[in-house]
């Protein structure tokens, strides 16, 4: 039997799309790099992002096997959680006065082992992240299926690379993305009800779905 199920691939999958599309201080931070010193050092500050991503899967994949062994119950709460978070992500998103994705801030030229350590601190310091692999992750991982630890590794990794793809197309496609947004914001909302409709509609399967969302 494979650890991982087709259903929990594509969970986590959408889940992470919608994160990294929705915008937070990664996305703030690759954008405003790109934009103010280049697409390469945008790229180089992606590296210190993913060096976060690695941090927290690994901190995740030890910490989720215990949680789950000494408190059963541990996995609604969790969800519970989870949920909620998605639909406070949500509802930022979609809210009257939301900041546009790509508002750029002003950044001074850094060289690349800087970029690469503020990429690292951004992301261990993104609440977004955090949630996503203490109550999030978890929703995903179904203890029947074998261990705990090496199904939070393969679902993480996939979260990974679907942030890093993303993020580098973002950075790749940030100076011109930041200026059509800016000069016709019809695709700006339509990006951000995309965004907050589907990270609602699964914070909604979350609560109503009785069973493991591996099922």
């Amino acid at each position: 039997m494979d650890l991982v199920s087709p259903g929990a691939a594509a969970g986590i999958a959408l889940v992470a799309l919608g994160l990294v599309l929705t915008p937070g201080p990664n996305m703030l931070y690759l954008v405003s790099r790109s934009v103010t010193q280049g697409r390469r050092a945008g790229l180089v500050s992606l590296i210190g992002t993913g060096l976060g991503f690695l941090v927290y899967l690994l901190a995740a994949a030890a910490g989720i096997a215990a949680v789950f062994a000494a408190v059963p119950i541990a996995y609604t709460t969790l969800k519970i959680v989870g949920a909620g978070y998605l639909l406070y992500l949500a509802w930022s998103v979609l809210r009257p006065g939301a900041a546009p994705v790509f508002q750029v801030r002003e950044l001074p030229h850094d060289p690349a082992r800087r970029l690469i350590g503020m990429g690292l601190l951004t992301n261990l310091l993104n609440p977004k992240i955090a949630v996503l692999y203490v109550s999030l992750l978890p929703q995903f991982v179904d203890p029947d299926r074998g261990s705990v630890a090496a199904q939070s590794l393969i679902l993480g990794s996939i979260q990974i690379a679907i942030a890093v793809t993303v993020n580098a197309l973002i950075v790749i496609g940030a100076g011109g993305l930041a200026t059509v947004l800016a000069t016709r914001p019809v695709w700006a909302r339509v990006q951000r009800w995309a965004m907050g409709t589907v990270l609602g509609a699964f914070a909604v399967r979350m609560v109503t779905d009785p069973s493991p969302a591996t099922s």
